[in-house]
């Protein structure tokens, strides 16, 4: 064997009798996506009874058996730091995390390290299986850097796949709690609006209507002093969707810097609790597992300085 490369061997079930190869070897390797199968099988990396196999269409008898030469993952560009986070779960495939405010998922222009991204290349040093061949986490969504609360990446390359298609689908269960300026005076509603890019700011998001569609159910959870207490249930997840949504029922979220305006009332009780983020926090997050099918659902506490907020703002 190839020093680099690892031998995995697999038999087509009986279930997976006549299928693609591709797709019978994803069925038999839970850490390998079939995209990621079909592109070893490409290149040669594919070895079954008569020899090297390179069609990823030809036809899996069952019972055979096959090795699948998977090289080691390409290590990822960005650096390993290590950075605190709180771990909600995590197994082989997958792992939760509760993220703190302040911290940003990904690395971009601005934020090249001490992001989440980075914080994970530390903490899952070892278990990244490769997501297209190289160790790094799949990030299948994001939060905002001043959002609190539950994310999930994936650890493997069928993990990510998975949980992809279950975003893309609109099948995660997203909750999110938030403090909007002013009563509202319906109990729960839809703002069904698409979204993009705004034509006039780059850097925000804006209602547009070629946008990408966006859907948030909202219902209302407390009155507080000229504000509510609400939850935002995503049924997409588009950039700044709650934040943009929510802004335009003309309840913005308090301490929004983009899309809101300070109420009189709130400037100094802010400037006191020296709360300089917009009150929103990722509180519940559910999915179906990607590997084993099992439901999974987990539930994240508003973080201590939300909390205060609220508490100050208590009729």
């Amino acid at each position: 064997m190839n020093p680099g490369v690892s031998i995995i061997e697999a038999r087509i079930a009986d279930t997976a009798d006549g299928w693609r190869l591709d797709r019978a070897l994803a069925d038999a390797v839970p850490t390998l996506s079939r995209e990621r199968l079909k592109a070893l099988i490409s290149s040669g990396a594919v070895t079954g009874p008569q020899g090297l196999v390179r069609d990823p269409a030809k036809k899996a008898p069952a019972g055979t058996l096959f090795s699948v030469a998977v090289p080691e993952p390409e290590p990822a560009h960005n650096e390993a730091q290590e950075i605190p986070l709180k771990v909600v779960f995590e197994d082989e495939h997958l792992i939760v995390i509760d993220k703190q405010a302040g911290l940003v998922v990904h690395p971009a222009a601005g934020n090249l390290d001490g992001t989440l991204v980075n914080a994970l290349l530390h903490h899952c040093r070892g278990s990244l299986s490769g997501i297209g061949g190289v160790a790094r986490p799949g990030i299948v969504h994001r939060i905002d850097k001043d959002t609190s609360g539950l994310m999930v990446a994936a650890k493997t390359d069928r993990a990510h796949e998975g949980l992809a298609k279950q975003f893309k689908s609109h099948s995660i269960d997203r909750r999110y709690r938030a403090i909007v300026s002013g009563l509202l005076r319906l109990s729960e509603g839809t703002v069904d609006a698409p979204l993009a890019r705004s034509p006039h700011n780059r850097k925000k998001v804006a209602i547009v209507k070629n946008g990408k569609r966006a859907v948030t159910h909202w219902r209302r959870l407390r009155e507080l002093q000229d504000a509510t207490l609400v939850e935002c249930r995503l049924e997409t997840g588009r950039t700044h969707q709650v934040r943009v949504h929510m802004a335009s029922l003309g309840h913005p979220l308090v301490g929004d810097p983009v899309y809101g305006s300070v109420r009189k009332g709130h400037r100094q009780l802010l400037e006191t609790l020296n709360f300089r983020r917009q009150a929103l926090h990722a509180a519940h997050l559910g999915f179906i597992h990607p590997i084993d099918s099992t439901a999974l659902a987990f539930e994240s506490e508003i973080p201590a300085d939300m909390q205060e907020l609220f508490d100050n703002l208590i009729v």
